[in-house]
């Protein structure tokens, strides 16, 4: 055992070789500072940006650590080899066939190194195993050294695997102290590990550091120093580390350049030189800013950006091969489908002969039935010991004779007979079933339950105790006792005391349970049968005995009926193939239940009258020699385990002096058909057999719920036989193919037999899929018996029965093997040399990956191989697979250590992808480890399976570490797209012609020929329609503002406006000394003084540029941005009120920006009393009338020049759409600063004299119902709102409308509803929205959107006429909603599908074209006019155009033909403004109330935001919908892509524990729907993704946010 543990330790130590540590946490607060070591420094460098010395580096690292680098620093990978055959020799010793390991050892070794290893030599080795290693069914030591080859040989080859970032409170709770230790259990589907388990062997290297790296790193002279972990190391260290993680946060350089949005549009960014000796001060928490700081204006070269950076090279790595062929998925995109390999191995044997098991020999005193042969030896032999049970303490606790089996039977029979309901109507009749519901340690009353079922006639249907009402799986054991009619369960006394009751006592249904009457079987609650009354008992025909359930793979429970002439010829085949005698002892430590349990310790037992002493499960936990000492004490015959009971005995034997197997003549190991359990078997050999154990004694067995016992190895005699083995290439038998020991000597798999056919049997293997064609002798198929003593069907399941219970097996030529039907037993296998039969696997674990199946068994044995073990628990790990994109996905989650850090477990989380793709190539899509206990169980304490499968895919797994690997995994995506070379001119009209599309193009009406009474028209500026107005109707209210109660807060009539404006322009005039032409920025709250100074700037001769002002709670973020604007609009002076002119001179405000450097600040709350002496005129329409300037969503701060004319032109045009009189009332409910809100609340008015009831959104926040009460109390028909605004009415008001209702709310005369827009319409919100308020009148047609840019403020907006009534007509018709095909899409195609089609998206028009505006769709590159069918960019020419930009920092001659471009060829005379939107037209067949026809635009998105990836066109927008739908705590998504990686932000509503499930879904989704491999998964706080004003999702901020490591994420994964 030393030898062992000492190589393992060496080994350890070469293998975990000290390893260079990087600091990139992710955040700049919340993280483990020092946490994330990356694992074992996989990683080749990344190269030092200019950025190098913003990572914090150190190298720490103990002395003892830089000891053992001089230490190992010579060892290379022979010797790594070398101590691999060291330790083999040690422990492959024992009884076993050389050639079982002899590829393992290396070619190159001296040959004096091998120790021959014989059997002789074996008791040199009698050692223990190292405890707590990991699951011994799975233990192979071959299987162990190939895969730590595997991952030695990967050292040359270094994945760098960036390790994921986690927010401190994530981390802290996965400390020891959250943590009770799992109750021990362990074992994929059954029982747990042991209690005095070690929890292995520690390492010789806590922080340890790559040795090869640490080398190359010398050798290089590299400067790139790194930091270790010194988090949990020490125990104390706790305080000193978070004192260290302040200092970390203080010491951050302050860059004070000016708020730059504009750094990443070109490289032409402002150089800001950093003031060296600043006070270090922490940079401010990134809110929702407006704009961003980038360090130096570089990109930034952060520790994100160097994980980023390290993820790129990690994915630069030559993937597989690349496939060929591809399957249409009815569209351009075609998925990669997998090309046969041409080199895979394919059978080459003869077709397989079906193989008879032995006659079934009839003997003599064989009883008719088994309930006859209870009958005799209950009369004969009452005395005998049928049953002997254990307390915990492994004393007996009771014998059950044969006596007492016999009357309590009876006694239950009578009972259930004859007391349960009433005489006339007895609620159980022969034949129907009844549930035994016993505990695992009490044998003695389930056996008794059985045999009363079988002599009353009825079916026994036994299952698990159910622990609570929501213990997994039993849902649906629930549901197999309702298909089966169940309404009576048997129990036992303390079982029914101990099940979940209600406060009146009553036992509560389970949830998915039928309504139960529980029936206690103890015999003093019973009443004696009278002594005529005397069970029928005939022999075995055709009825059903009992019923066993089984859980498939996805979860479902279904009964397998077994016939009583099955159950009696199963006795008697077992009796004959293991010889059992009369009066034999038997010891079980199975589930009675079922299974071999069943069969041999409940059923076979009765036949022979044999002694069964049932060891508890209670008590292996306890004791786990107790079932050795047991057939000591008894000097049983037989003993009937798994793999698991014999390495807990393992584990246990302490040089036990009085240990005596000799007794065994055999060991029926019940999971022997599981390929890993070989290992168990040779290893308890070796050390038992020096206590007289016999090799021949072993006896594994393969069986199945279907098909019973499908093949037992017999005991033999004969000692020199030995057993049969087979080395079998993984890699063959992923394709289904045996080869023996195959060049590769890493990927094997040893397989034992399970001894032969059954007898009266015969069995054949088929293939797995598709028509159960007869395997070739060298091939991989399902096991099929024929054979009586077998399941008949699945309970009430005739399709399914039909599939499994009556297949017959075909030759090549198509003819049936046999007229019998023969039952798949759910095993994969074959029939090797002499008939004995190999078992490979389970149906149930097979995973078919790109046409290889691998087997579940096979993935867990490869990751419990990886050492350390200490992270995880052994046996508490579950893999299967999911189905994303056309393609099984491997899945594997284990139960994490509480101990364990978390740098440790991802270092064995990517040794582990490391040595499955080495061994089994294939790519595990995703690892995940849970906290300690939390994988469901099943109620013998393993692994539930689908549960584990159905929450991974549901996101309630709450991991607390995991890794995805989709760039390795997914090979099976689309081509990238190619760019077809550009075609001509020519080509293009004439292509279009002939397909019969027109050119995209369409216009609102002409202006030219539209006849009104427009009096404004008369006036080329608005500051002159201001004045007639005001001298014409001079009281006509214009304008009035709500406050937050809804009442009136102000009001300005046409002269009111006209006084106030002239007495601001003579202030601006005297008091600030401007002449003509001076910009002035208004920084107003929105209302009546922002109006009125407008006014009073145009009167001045000034031009305005309105500014939204600082906000008084976040100065800080707020401030920067509005001097900015004042900055860049090159302001002379600054007006505003009293307020915000104390603001702007605070102490606040001083240390957000420099206020001396402020233009004089007009305070307008002091007006002169004086009128100009005259009025200014422009001389020219087409000078400059105001700047509108905003952020656009990609952070690019424009001011666009609006002329005189153009400001007309655009308020005629909205008074034409709109159809706005003096007499009109529009209410609004729009931020007042740029684009069509500010024209709305400003300029409309006064051109066409309705009037405007202004609602400040900010009041909404107080009062959400205020926007839509003003509608209802003014009874206003036409109103304008933003989607921030829609959005706080749907959630805020979502509860509220029956009582607004009763408040009178009433929205039955709003017409128009129109949301204003930059971008798609966002047609989930309008239709909710509509819904919502449909009960209060709105009607469903008046929601409609609007869409401008910044090139033209209005080009659609579509008021639906409704009138009063249907009778007035429509003048617009309805917004048409169009299905489009995302996938086409990519590719700047549109093409039109049905709704919910697959991949569909739903597009609502943007509004109807405004008169007089004209709209072409262009090629964005070439400037070519695009088909119908096209998507391209939305050019727009219309006289309301902007006449260009007022100032980009640095970069004009790029944005100078937005403004003005002329397409390539067509009409190349036009003059059009590009929108930098993506879009197309499609002409409808409606036409308007004046019969125009109505031509629809479908906005898309804006080209700065469209994402380029492989090729394809994606749009934010669509990625973060499906995103959003993929859990129910993800509120909000964000999606950018940095170096060709998509990173997805979602904020989390939930607990923190929730963030890891999200990895997975999001990564699901965007696969599933996009083809788009996600990069990084960030996990952030609710409000992190910033929001501008108009309520668009800023993604450049959140992007410069997230490399600047200011988003304080919860958690960040990189995907490899």
């Amino acid at each position: 055992m030393d030898i062992l543990s000492n190589c393992n330790q060496s080994k350890q130590e070469v293998l975990s070789a000290p390893g260079i540590l990087i600091s990139c946490d992710i955040t700049q607060k919340g993280y483990e500072k020092k946490r994330s070591k990356l694992i074992g420094a996989y990683l080749p460098q990344p190269p030092a940006a200019n950025g190098a010395a913003a990572v914090r580096c150190r190298l720490q690292h103990s002395e003892g650590a830089a000891r053992r680098m001089l230490r190992t620093a010579n060892i290379g990978v022979c010797d790594i080899r070398e101590a691999a055959a060291r330790e083999r020799a040690a422990s492959t010793a024992g009884n076993r066939p050389l050639f079982y390991f002899r590829f393992g050892v290396d070619q190159a070794l001296p040959q004096e190194r091998r120790t021959p290893v014989t059997p002789s030599s074996s008791s040199r080795y009698h050692r223990r195993r190292s405890s707590g290693s990991r699951d011994e069914r799975y233990r192979s030591d071959v299987h162990t050294e190939a895969v730590q080859a595997a991952l030695a040989k990967h050292k040359e080859r270094k994945m760098a695997v960036p390790m994921p970032s986690k927010r401190r409170s994530l981390v802290v709770q996965t400390s020891m102290d959250a943590y009770t230790p799992p109750d021990t259990s362990s074992g994929s589907e059954d029982e747990g590990s042991v209690q005095g388990d070690s929890q292995g062997t520690p390492t010789s290297s806590q922080g340890s550091i790559n040795m090869e790296h640490w080398i190359s790193q010398a050798i290089h002279g590299s400067t790139t120093s790194t930091t270790s972990s010194s988090s949990t190391q020490s125990g104390g260290s706790g305080a000193a580390h978070r004192l260290a993680d302040v200092m970390a946060q203080t010491h951050i350089e302050n860059h004070s350049a000016p708020p730059d949005v504009t750094t990443y549009t070109s490289e032409h960014s402002i150089q800001v030189e950093r003031p060296q000796g600043s006070t270090a001060r922490v940079a401010p928490k990134y809110g929702n800013a407006e704009l961003m700081e980038t360090g130096d204006g570089v990109p930034v070269s952060s520790r994100v950006s160097a994980k980023i950076q390290q993820l790129v090279n990690t994915l630069k790595r030559p993937k597989r091969p690349p496939l060929r062929e591809f399957f249409v998925d009815d569209f351009e995109e075609l998925l990669e489908v997998q090309q046969p390999d041409p080199n895979q191995p394919k059978p080459e044997g003869a077709q397989m002969l079906a193989m008879r098991g032995e006659q079934l020999g009839v003997v003599t005193n064989w009883p008719p039935s088994l309930e006859a042969a209870l009958q005799r030896w209950g009369t004969i032999s009452p005395k005998a010991p049928c049953l002997t049970t254990m307390d915990t303490n492994g004393k007996p606790l009771y014998i059950l004779t044969y006596g007492k089996l016999w009357t309590r039977s009876m006694k239950v029979a009578y009972n259930i007979l004859h007391k349960l309901g009433t005489k006339q109507e007895p609620m159980v009749r022969p034949g129907d079933r009844v549930a035994l519901v016993f505990p695992n340690n009490d044998p003695a009353a389930f056996m008794v339950a059985f045999y009363g079922c079988l002599l009353a006639e009825v079916v026994p249907v036994p299952i698990e105790v159910p622990l609570t009402r929501k213990d997994a799986g039993s849902q649906q054991i629930g549901f197999l006792l309702g298909s089966c009619g169940v309404t009576v369960a048997l129990t036992s006394d303390a079982c029914h005391k101990g099940l979940p009751k209600s406060p009146t006592g009553e036992i509560p249904q389970f949830k998915g349970w039928p309504k139960l009457l529980w029936f206690v079987t103890e015999s003093k609650h019973l009443s004696k049968p009278p002594r005529d009354w005397f069970p029928h008992i005939k022999d075995a025909n055709n009825d059903t005995a009992y019923i066993e359930y089984k859980t498939c793979k996805d979860g479902s429970v279904l009964g397998v009926t077994v016939t009583r002439i099955a159950l009696l010829t199963h006795c008697q085949a077992l009796t004959q193939a293991c010889g059992y005698t009369e009066a034999e002892t038997i010891v079980n430590v199975l589930d009675f239940k079922k299974d071999v349990g069943l069969w041999h310790g409940i059923l076979t037992s009765v036949m022979n009258m044999m002694h069964v002493i049932s060891i508890p499960y209670s008590l292996m936990k306890v004791n786990p020699l107790s079932w050795i000492q047991k057939v000591c004490q008894y000097k049983a015959k037989v003993a009937c385990v798994k793999s698991r009971d014999m390495h807990w005995a393992l584990v246990a034997h302490r040089d036990q002096r009085d240990i005596n197997l000799s007794s065994l003549r055999m060991l029926i190991v019940a999971d022997g058909a599981n390929p890993w359990s070989i290992s168990s078997c040779d290893a308890f050999l070796n050390v038992f057999q020096s206590k007289g154990l016999r090799q021949e004694v072993i006896c594994p067995c393969a069986s199945s719920p279907e098909a019973l016992t499908v093949a037992i190895r017999r005991p033999t005699d004969d000692s020199n036989q030995p057993p049969g083995r087979g080395v079998l290439s993984m890699h063959g038998l992923t394709y289904g193919v045996i080869r023996v020991d195959s060049e590769e000597k890493l990927s094997v798999l040893t397989v034992q037999d399970v001894g032969l056919v059954m007898p009266g049997a015969i069995m054949c293997s088929v293939k797995p899929d598709g028509i159960p064609q007869l395997c070739k002798t060298d091939e991989i198929g399902e096991l099929c018996v024929c054979a009586i003593a077998t399941g008949t069907s699945y309970y009430g399941l005739s399709g399914m029965t039909k599939n499994t219970f009556e297949v017959f097996p075909m030759t090549s030529s198509g003819a049936p093997i046999s007229e019998y039907p023969f039952i798949r037993t759910g095993l994969l296998g074959f029939i090797g040399p002499g008939g004995l039969v190999f078992v490979i696997g389970k149906m149930d674990g097979l995973m078919v990956v790109s046409g290889r199946r691998h087997n579940a068994d096979d993935i867990v044995a490869t990751a419990l191989a990886v050492e350390p073990m200490k992270f995880v628990y052994r046996g508490r790990i579950a893999v299967f697979s999911v189905s994303v994109l056309h393609d099984e996905r491997i899945v594997i989650v284990a139960e994490q250590r509480p101990d364990s850090t978390e740098e440790d477990s991802f270092q064995w989380m990517s040794r582990v992808l490391q040595a499955i793709d080495s061994i089994h190539q294939v790519g595990v899509y995703c690892l995940a480890l849970v906290p300690a206990n939390t994988l469901p169980k099943t109620p013998l304490g393993g692994i539930h399976l689908s549960e584990t499968k159905q929450l991974f895919l549901e996101g309630s797994l709450h991991p607390c570490n995991v890794l995805m690997c989709p760039h390795t995994c997914v090979t099976n995506l689309p081509k990238p797209r190619q760019k077809q070379p550009e075609i001509g001119p020519a080509s293009v009209m004439v292509g279009n012609l002939v397909s019969g599309k027109r050119i995209a193009q369409a216009s609102g009406r002409d202006l030219g020929q539209i006849e009104d009474n427009d009096q404004a028209r008369k006036f080329l500026f608005l500051s002159e329609v201001l004045q007639w107005r005001a001298q014409t109707t001079p009281d006509h209210v214009l304008y009035t503002l709500l406050n937050c109660r809804g009442t009136i807060a102000n009001s300005l009539t046409c002269v009111q406006l006209h006084k106030r404006a002239e007495k601001i322009a003579v202030m601006l005039m005297e008091r600030g000394h401007l002449q003509d032409g001076d910009h002035v920025a208004l920084v107003y709250p929105p209302g009546i003084d922002l109006i009125a100074a407008f006014y009073g700037c145009l009167y001045a001769g000034c031009v305005p540029i309105t500014v939204r002002p600082p906000h008084p709670q976040n100065i800080a973020t707020t401030l920067p941005t509005v001097k900015m604007i004042v900055e860049v609009s090159r302001s002379a002076c600054l007006m505003t009120t009293q307020l915000i002119c104390k603001l702007l001179r605070s102490r606040e405000a001083a240390a957000a920006v420099d206020i001396r450097t402020w233009p004089p600040v007009l305070d307008t709350d002091d007006l002169p009393k004086k009128r100009p002496a005259q009025i200014y005129k422009p001389s020219n329409p087409d000078t400059l009338a105001y700047l509108d300037f905003s952020v656009s969503t990609t952070g690019m701060l424009a001011g666009v020049k609006m002329s005189h004319a153009a400001t007309s032109a655009f308020c005629r045009s909205i008074k034409l759409q709109c159809e706005l009189y003096p007499s009109r009332e529009v209410a609004i409910c729009l931020d007042p600063y740029c684009g069509l809100g500010f024209v709305l609340w400003c300029l409309c008015s006064v051109y066409s004299g309705h009037q405007s009831i202004l609602i400040p959104p900010s009041e909404l926040e107080t009062n959400p119902a205020l926007w839509l009460l003003a509608v209802s109390q003014y009874k206003v028909r036409d109103t304008f709102c933003s989607y921030s605004v829609m959005e706080l009415c749907t959630k805020g008001l979502g509860s509220q409308t029956e009582s607004l209702k009763a408040r009178g709310l009433d929205l039955s005369r709003v017409r128009t509803c129109v949301v204003v827009a930059e971008e798609r319409p966002r047609i989930a919100l309008t239709q909710s929205f509509s819904k919502l308020f449909k009960d209060l009148g709105l009607h469903p047609r008046a929601v409609s959107t609007s869409f401008g840019c910044r090139v033209n403020l209005a080009i659609c907006l579509q008021p639906h006429r409704l009138g009063k009534l249907a009778e007035q007509g429509t003048s617009g018709p309805d917004p048409t909603t169009v299905y489009v095909d995302m996938r086409a899409l990519r590719h700047d195609r549109v093409r039109l599908v049905e709704r919910g089609s697959p991949h569909s998206l739903p597009l609502m028009e943007s509004g109807k074209i405004l008169p007089g505006v004209r709209i072409i769709i262009a090629n964005p590159e070439t400037k070519g006019p695009l088909g119908d069918s096209h998507l391209g960019e939305i050019w727009v020419h219309s006289a309301h155009n902007a006449s260009g930009y007022f100032t980009i920092y640095g970069d004009e001659s790029l944005q100078s033909d937005h403004f003005n471009s002329r397409l390539s060829f067509g009409d190349t005379q036009t003059v059009w403004a590009r929108t930098g939107y993506l879009g197309f037209l499609r002409r409808t067949e409606l036409t308007d109330a004046n019969g125009e026809r109505h031509d629809a635009l479908y906005v898309v998105g804006a080209l700065d935001e469209a994402m380029e990836l492989r090729g394809m066109r994606y749009h934010p927008i669509d990625i973060e919908t499906s995103v959003i739908r993929a859990h129910k705590s993800i509120t909000e998504c964000a999606v950018f892509t940095w170096t060709n990686l998509l990173v997805v932000v979602v904020e989390l509503d939930g607990s923190e524990q929730e963030a890891l499930d999200l990895v997975p879904l999001v990564t699901n989704v965007v696969l599933e729907e996009h083809y788009l491999i996600v990069g990084v998964v960030v996990v952030v706080d609710i409000g992190v993704i910033p929001i501008n004003s108009r309520g668009e999702k800023q993604r450049m901020h959140l992007r410069d946010g997230f490399l600047a490591d200011q988003l304080d994420p919860i958690y960040v994964a990189y995907n490899m």
